[in-house]
């Protein structure tokens, strides 16, 4: 297994694209391909064409999730090679770039940001990053997977762990039935992975995402391979960080409730994010609903016109975001 940096100044940092392969069987697998975009393209050529290989030579692409930073290139390449690929059922219909669920994503995107309080300056902004990103690339023809298939690319074995929240369909990919896993945007070795507003499909992301940590967690990892970035080297301890990081953001959501009272989601998330600009303008106040949704549901606000306020009464932040101490490590949750 070897690793391809691809560059990425749109989102968090280098991408990396992995290439498997099977030289007696002569198999070539990659997981992710980068954004579809002339210099990301050059990376992802250079890099395999140093490994002795040719985009041509591709024969299955095992997709983390939807997002162009990881998706992009791979109508290219399997128009190329016509390469197989996989990608969770769940992302499949974006992927594919059906029109009715493409649809879908904008009318919801039209809703949420309406309904979190951005306003119309920004909405433009935002909308005027995206149609100029041009990040997309090609469709494709993908073939849908579930949690807990495996495959078999490039010589290796690939357990599918389906891990919500960042995207509906984003998955980890065990290697080998071993010690170590593909983890695209679950946990990112420098940043914390958006949750609410990097796709916007997704219900109740918070608690979906933190179910993911806590899977991963408990499979106790020695090592796993992001999306972004260096592989993480203590993924356990950085899944668990990542937990707390969130139990934190909660708590400074209720104190700013408490000190301020009702608010919206775009109103909180300018005290917990500043001023945002190109993706950001959807990420900040996404992720601050993910909150606030999630602390609603357990019955810790009321929502009404818009804003979010304090609900009556002692709130157990044990029981809504539990912390890293009440976390059983090493359960082996396979």
């Amino acid at each position: 297994m070897d690793r391809i940096s691809l560059g990425n100044e749109e989102f968090e940092g280098r991408n990396n694209a992995y290439v498997l392969a099977d030289d007696d069987a002569d198999t070539l697998a990659l997981v992710d391909t980068g954004l579809a975009t002339d210099p990301v393209r050059r990376d992802l050529r250079n890099g395999l064409a140093e490994r002795g290989y040719d985009v041509a030579d591709v024969d299955d692409i095992v997709l983390t999730h939807f997002h162009a930073d990881h998706a992009g290139l791979a109508g290219e390449i399997q128009a190329e090679s016509d390469a197989t690929v996989y990608v969770h059922e769940a992302d499949a219909p974006l992927v594919a770039q059906q029109p009715a669920a493409v649809a879908a994503v904008e009318d919801r995107r039209r809703d949420r940001l309406e309904e979190w309080g951005v306003p119309e300056d920004a909405r433009a902004e935002l909308l005027a990053f995206l149609e100029a990103a041009e990040i997309e690339g090609r469709p494709v023809d993908p073939t849908p997977i579930a949690d807990g298939d495996v495959l078999t690319v490039g010589g290796r074995t690939l357990e599918t762990i389906h891990t919500p929240g960042h995207a509906a369909g984003l998955c980890c990919f065990e290697l080998d039935g071993g010690d170590e896993a593909f983890v695209g945007d679950a946990v990112l070795p420098v940043y914390t992975p958006n949750v609410g507003g990097a796709d916007l499909r997704v219900d109740h992301p918070l608690e979906k995402y933190t179910a993911a940590l806590t899977r991963l967690a408990d499979r106790d990892y020695e090592r796993v391979w992001p999306g972004h970035r260096d592989p993480i080297s203590e993924p356990t301890d950085r899944a668990l960080a990542i937990l707390e990081h969130h139990r934190e953001r909660t708590e400074t959501i209720l104190e700013f409730l408490a000190a301020n009272g009702p608010a919206d989601a775009w109103t909180v998330s300018a005290h917990l994010f500043g001023d945002l600009d190109g993706i950001h303008i959807v990420h900040g106040p996404g992720e601050t609903f993910a909150h606030l949704d999630h602390l609603r549901h357990e019955g810790c606000l009321a929502y009404e016109n818009g804003d979010y306020r304090l609900r009556d009464g002692a709130i157990d932040l044990e029981a809504v975001v539990p912390s890293v101490r009440t976390h059983r490590r090493g359960s082996d949750g396979r």
